[in-house]
């Protein structure tokens, strides 16, 4: 992986997302040259500093696309608002839940996505998913027919840190609209707009939220309900499967970088093993889970895992791994697919050199990875006619 920052593991990680997510590279480099030695005092020191500079440079940008906008050039303003979107994003995801600048900054992250929409036409459009007297936000991104019949969709989940703007970036919805597939891009309890902005948390038996879901996808005009599936990664990665489990009405699953025992990580984290995938670890990690100390956050989190569940997945299921990922050991990925005895078409996918896509969720190689996510993606869809 490129390491913008040699002794920065989880700074340099938001480099590459945003590299691989459409981020240009002089923007990148001024974004961070700022801040290179304050990378050097560990991922929790100088993130606010962090935040500043990558947003200097958005905040050029959106200055000028406010100009192109003015002089009638909407291409070029919805695609400066897209690159200030994306800064703000990732420079927010490493930044304390604690910080007070916190929920302006993600707000101000949706309202450039927001315009770039707007301008860009992209056929996405905002929902919102009932849930337990609240709300799941989420984005709707309609794909056009191939073959006149109502399209198959894709729900996605995030996983610890993500947030449903950076499924978008990611390119992967597009990829899915490409081959005819629609994509349900969800911020799920613990994650995104539902964390930050309405205080959601997680919970263990994501089919829960998963039946929810479902329920709204089948009243999508245009939607073939026989075809719904489900892509998690990261921590989706346990999510996914989980809820593939136990919701029939899912008729794929993919785990976008496996998780299969994330409790188990999380003692090993306890110990300093492997790398965290942002700043202020532990700090996260209770607000996820709405918990205050580390005793209470592991007791919340014990069946965090997919042993004894894995077994009663029976759809199709696809888990791709990074040989080299340094926050979910490759073995892991191996356990879920060694337990997914019954699921009717099983597949695991390391990404090793040369290849690349052997980082966490292959983030070094996204846009590689992605593709070969929706090409089983559609491939399957396809069997299931």
């Amino acid at each position: 992986m490129y390491m913008y920052f040699p002794t920065n593991y989880v700074w340099s990680l938001a480099v590459v997302a945003t590299l691989n997510n459409g981020g240009f590279i002089d923007e990148v480099d001024r974004a961070c040259k700022p801040v290179l030695e304050a990378s050097k005092n560990g991922d929790d020191a100088g993130t606010e500093e962090l935040y500043a500079a990558w947003v200097a440079v958005a905040d050029r940008l959106i200055a000028s696309a406010e100009d192109d906008e003015k002089r009638g050039r909407i291409i070029g303003a919805g695609d400066k608002y897209y690159r200030s979107s994306l800064y703000v994003s990732q420079s927010e995801r490493l930044q304390s839940p604690t910080w007070e600048g916190r929920k302006a900054a993600y707000q101000k992250s949706m309202d450039l996505l927001q315009k770039h929409v707007d301008l860009s036409g992209a056929p996405m459009t905002r929902v919102e998913i009932p849930y337990e007297g609240s709300h799941m936000p989420g984005y709707f991104y309609q794909a056009e027919s191939l073959d006149g019949k109502p399209t198959p969709v894709v729900i996605q989940w995030n996983g610890f840190d993500s947030t449903k703007e950076m499924m978008y970036y990611s390119g992967f919805p597009q990829m899915l609209a490409r081959r005819g597939i629609s994509t349900l891009m969800v911020d799920t309890p613990g994650s995104g707009e539902a964390l930050r902005l309405r205080g959601l948390t997680a919970r263990h038996d994501t089919e829960a939220w998963a039946s929810a879901i479902i329920d709204f996808t089948e009243g999508i005009d245009g939607i073939d309900s026989d075809k719904i599936g489900l892509v998690g990664w990261s921590l989706g990665g346990y999510y996914a499967p989980r809820a593939a489990a136990f919701e029939k009405r899912v008729k794929l699953a993919v785990a976008w970088g496996a998780n299969h025992n994330w409790a188990e990580v999380q003692q090993g984290r306890r110990n300093r093993e492997g790398e965290n995938p942002v700043p202020h670890y532990w700090e996260h990690a209770f607000w996820v889970w709405n918990v205050d100390n580390i005793d209470d956050f592991m007791e919340v989190t014990k069946d965090m895992h997919l042993n004894g569940v894995a077994e009663k997945i029976t759809c199709p299921l696809l888990i791709t791994h990074g040989a080299n990922d340094r926050q979910i050991n490759v073995k892991y990925a191996q356990q879920t697919y060694d337990q997914a005895v019954n699921s009717s078409k099983r597949e695991l996918r390391i990404f090793d050199e040369p290849e690349g896509g052997t980082e966490h969720i292959s983030i070094d190689n996204m846009p590689y990875v992605a593709g070969y996510i929706a090409d089983w993606v559609a491939e399957t869809f396809a069997e299931l006619s």
